[in-house]
């Protein structure tokens, strides 16, 4: 099978659906619309979920596109031959439209035929399907769709939820998946009877079609959609290496050049220098996009993850001796190896250079604390032997320092002290624990759902948003936000904290346009009129040509506001009740935050 480049993939699968009526549309950003409680854009549905649940697409009813996703889960992972934070999912959706006749023999028809798709022969391909529980019945049809296309039964295995059952979150659409794998061992024929990549891992998923059927209830009840729903994923780096006969996405030519700029070759690296060394690329990547998103370094949710994914490259890279201005060397790198297929990367380049360059300043003084700090600790122990560098000391490094356990370790050895890493282990599950109950509901990337108070938060962030404009100035532009039933959360810019009387007037100048009950409306229009008519876009934010525009008007026929945005909302503000600010708060720099709920 000749070779093929990871713009030749991406083209090829959007042409192949583009010649099966679908319309490509743009990926999405990074950072999520008020509809997901998410941190990153985790799979290709994301963005789409209000069309998964009924809503008209601009696009129409078949879409297909490239969506680039953050997955930070896995964050610790990182440095294998499977896991990473950045990646790209090709993906095809059919609102209501075609269904597992359709998505089975295009995926069928895409993995084999020469021509028109990647000419995989069918001997070394493996097919899965839901096998049924007491909640949903063995998706019968999906298997005998396949066994329809030639693949033999044996080839075909019925497995259970965990494996071929999708939801995003707690709640929302949802349904069985079937999944197809690829057999990558050349030298030996693939077994005749397929179990699952569970029996052997030279087994590799490499799609998923998942057919969206329900909606799943807070109660737990799973409801049929009126309309159902073709959600497919087929993520680009694992599919580039599988193609290519490589063992990992770090041997990709997408990460070619990037180990040439730093200097590294994996073939003479011992096996720790090559984990370090893909840390050290998975993370800048990541960063890069982040960055390019409008993602700043902070404390906080976004801005945290973007910090903690630099800094431990960072520490990486010094582990690794990596020569001076390695960072920019790489930044730039990974900026050009994905020009072509996100332009506008290289127009937000000089921003990017900037907010990483910051942050990497302001960390090598904190790396340069931490390291007196570990000295003090080592050489302390050379005058009392009976205070030996304790797994505890590691993790507290770790934690206020950001000192990987390696780190303390190679420089514990150094003054001759060895760390007892069992110790370290459990401190930092300790943490683990702690910030899974804590912050479970963040972090996992659960849907928000769709409960009335929600929506009516939703539409009162749009109020919310043209006050602060009104009261502050034009200069107000959404940097960031999260709507829930329990409240509302908006970053917006503005470079001084909110006097008590601008925060009053903005609450009174919302609750005044809630009290006149204005009418919401709905509206697809060309982007270019959209812009006309002065709709504010999310920040960070990818539109096709058409759009969907949220305006809600003054009696007298004015736009109090109007913004881009997928929905849902209520049809009327005086369904959304008394508005209140809970809390006025700085975000970063340039940035504020408010917080506020409706009763």
């Amino acid at each position: 099978m000749p070779k093929i480049t990871a713009q030749e993939l991406r083209e090829k699968y959007l042409n192949f659906f583009k010649s099966k009526n679908h319309t490509i549309i743009p990926s999405a950003s990074l950072v999520p619309g008020s509809e997901t409680s998410a941190l990153f854009t985790m799979a290709g549905m994301f963005p789409l979920v209000p069309y998964l649940l009924g809503e008209k697409h601009p696009g129409g009813s078949r879409v297909t596109n490239v969506q680039k996703c953050i997955r930070t889960i896995d964050i610790d992972d990182v440095g294998d031959n499977t896991h990473g934070t950045f990646f790209e999912m090709m993906g095809n959706w059919s609102f209501g439209d075609y269904f597992k006749k359709e998505a089975i023999e295009w995926s069928f028809e895409f993995l084999t035929n020469k021509e028109t798709g990647l000419g995989l022969p069918i001997e070394r391909l493996g097919f899965s399907v839901f096998a049924g529980d007491g909640d949903a019945p063995f998706d019968e049809e999906s298997e005998k769709i396949w066994l329809s296309l030639g693949v033999p039964k044996e080839r075909i295995a019925r497995l259970p939820k965990e494996d071929n059952w999708w939801i995003a979150g707690e709640t929302g659409p949802c349904g069985p998946d079937t999944e197809m794998f690829y057999w990558i061992d050349d030298g030996t024929p693939a077994p005749s009877k397929f179990e699952g990549n569970a029996k052997d891992k030279r087994w590799v998923e490499i799609w998923n079609d998942v057919f969206m059927q329900y909606n799943k209830l807070q109660d737990g009840k799973l409801v049929p959609l009126q309309n159902p729903n073709v959600d497919t994923g087929m993520g680009l780096d694992r599919t580039l290496a599988v193609l290519n006969g490589q063992t990992s996405a770090y041997d990709t030519e997408l990460y070619k050049g990037m180990w040439e700029v730093l200097a590294l070759d994996q073939d003479i690296m011992t096996n720790d220098e090559v984990r370090k060394g893909r840390i050290v690329l998975d993370h800048v990547r990541a960063s890069v996009f982040i960055a390019g998103d409008g993602v700043e370094p902070s404390n906080k949710d976004r801005g945290y993850v973007l910090r903690r994914l630099l800094r431990r490259a960072m520490v990486m890279g010094r582990l690794l001796n990596l020569k001076h201005h390695w960072l920019e060397a790489l930044v730039g790198k990974v900026v050009a190896e994905y020009s072509e297929a996100y332009p506008d990367l290289m127009d937000k380049s000089e921003n990017i250079f900037e907010v990483l360059d910051k942050e990497k300043n302001k960390f090598e003084v904190t790396l340069e604390k931490g390291l007196k700090e570990l000295g003090k600790l080592v050489q302390s122990d050379s005058h009392v032997k009976q205070h030996p560098l304790t797994g505890k000391h590691a993790f507290d490094l770790y934690q206020t320092y950001g000192f990987p356990w390696e780190l303390t370790k190679e420089m514990g050895e150094q003054f001759g002290q060895k760390i007892d890493k069992k110790e370290f282990e459990e401190e930092f599950k300790k943490h683990q624990e702690l910030s899974r109950t804590s912050s479970a509901g963040m972090f996992k990337g659960g849907l928000v759902d769709l409960e009335p108070k929600t929506i009516r938060h939703h539409t009162a962030h749009h109020l919310l948003l043209a006050a602060l404009r009104q009261v502050l100035g034009d200069h107000v532009f959404q940097r960031g936000s999260n709507v829930s039933s329990e409240r509302l959360r908006i970053d917006f810019s503005h470079g001084e904290k909110m006097t008590p009387e601008q925060i009053k007037q903005v609450e009174e100048i919302v609750n005044q346009k809630i009290e006149e009950d204005l009418k919401v409306e709905r509206k697809e229009m060309a982007k270019t009129e959209a812009e006309k008519l002065g709709a504010l876009a999310e920040f960070g934010a990818k539109y096709g040509d058409t759009v969907s525009v949220y305006s809600i008007y003054e009696n007298d026929g004015t736009a109090f506001s109007r913004e881009f945005c997928g929905g849902p909302h209520v049809e009327h503000t005086a369904v959304i009740g008394k508005f209140k600010i809970i809390k006025e708060e700085a975000s970063s720099a340039g940035v504020r935050r408010i917080k506020a709920s409706v009763e």
